[in-house]
């Protein structure tokens, strides 16, 4: 029976293509999820660390707070492959739960097969995103604007969004779910953009193994990682990778040009201008190779031995990335000072998350 609800469901396989998936539809728990400030709050060591409060950074706008019937809307669309064109992709066809919501492709697949032109960025702790703007290139404004760009993207999910508004307002599941998060059934591009926000922020990534050192909101307990992670920790600061990765959340503050072989992958992408990129959260970073806004790094020791080794000189090149003469900052680390730091990222690893009901797929004839 799982196998042909999987079909149904339209789990992509080369002999059924032309087939039209079976309408799907989602199974929520009662009582359902909680997803607001009051019920699932910002973890105290995240406004209260010596690693660096998120306070300040918080992008959650006053006038769409996370709501417990908001999130759980956003949910189920962030899932549901009605916002595809041909009823087979959704956001989480790019953004996988296992992956700390990015992807293991190098390019990930969008409508019939179509490859992107980046690497997809993880979404884990977007909510802490204080400068506010979202893609590589930052060319969304916020996330509100961010969450409703790969819907009408023809790489992505190609669907105009009044054929989505269309399409969800002649369902048997919306117009309820509409209702609860915003008092009546309409299924509009600002309730859709307003539901999947909500979603997004809270993915709250905060139960790693490094978090648990920090879990009281005072002291850390170092003791709780090994010897190797807390040198990690230790040469992060030192060699100033928390300057551009900030917090304890590990997001980086802006778009910047970081030194990247112009002729690399996509070495034709010059993002926000200049070459630069705004990388996503570190959290989880482990789980979600490879890396850099083309791929182009397999594993996190080749991202460490770039910093170490590998930085270009650019006229663009982010002044933290320059030395006192104006030449690339190199580290020039040596094996046990990269095993160090690599042992330290895989050290942000929250499996919790990673497998958390109330953020995975709710379509139960999805499969796995």
């Amino acid at each position: 029976m799982l196998a042909l609800l999987t079909a149904a469901c339209g789990r992509a396989t080369s002999d059924r293509r032309a087939e039209a998936p079976a309408v799907c539809e989602p199974a929520l728990p009662d009582p359902r999820f909680r997803y607001s400030d009051a019920d699932a709050p910002i973890p105290r060591h995240f406004l209260a660390s010596t690693e660096g409060t998120v306070a300040f950074a918080d992008n959650t706008p006053r006038d769409n707070p996370i709501t417990n019937a908001g999130a759980t809307l956003g949910r189920v669309l962030f899932y549901d492959t009605r916002l595809s064109a041909d009823d087979r992709v959704s956001c989480a066809g790019c953004h996988r739960q296992e992956f700390g919501f990015g992807d293991t492709a190098r390019f990930s697949a969008g409508l019939r097969g179509k490859r992107q032109r980046r690497h997809t960025m993880a979404l884990a702790n977007a909510r802490f995103n204080d400068h506010g703007r979202f893609f590589w290139d930052e060319r969304a404004t916020s996330l509100e604007a961010q969450v409703l760009v790969p819907i009408t993207d023809t790489l992505e999910l190609g669907l105009p969004l009044e054929a989505l508004e269309r399409k969800l307002a002649a369902t048997s599941t919306y117009p309820a779910l509409f209702t609860a998060a915003f008092g009546s059934p309409a299924p509009t591009r600002e309730r859709i953009a307003l539901a999947l926000a909500q979603f997004v922020r809270s993915l709250v990534s905060a139960g790693s193994r490094f978090d648990a050192a920090f879990a009281t909101g005072g002291a850390p307990d170092l003791g709780r990682l090994t010897s190797e992670e807390r040198e990690g920790l230790r040469l992060f600061h030192a060699l100033g990778c928390a300057g551009c990765h900030r917090t304890i959340a590990q997001f980086a503050d802006k778009a910047n040009n970081n030194g990247l072989d112009p002729e690399g992958v996509a070495g034709s992408d010059t993002g926000a201008g200049g070459r630069r990129f705004k990388p996503p959260a570190l959290r989880n970073v482990a789980v979600r190779p490879p890396y850099m806004h083309d791929g182009r790094f397999r594993t996190l020791p080749e991202v460490v031995r770039f910093y170490s080794d590998g930085v270009r000189p650019s006229t663009g090149l982010d002044p933290r990335m320059r030395n006192p003469d104006g030449t690339p900052r190199r580290l020039g680390l040596d094996s046990a000072k990269v095993g160090a730091l690599v042992a330290f990222l895989e050290a942000l690893t929250d499996t919790t998350f990673l497998h958390a009901r109330r953020f995975a797929d709710p379509f139960p004839c999805h499969g796995k």
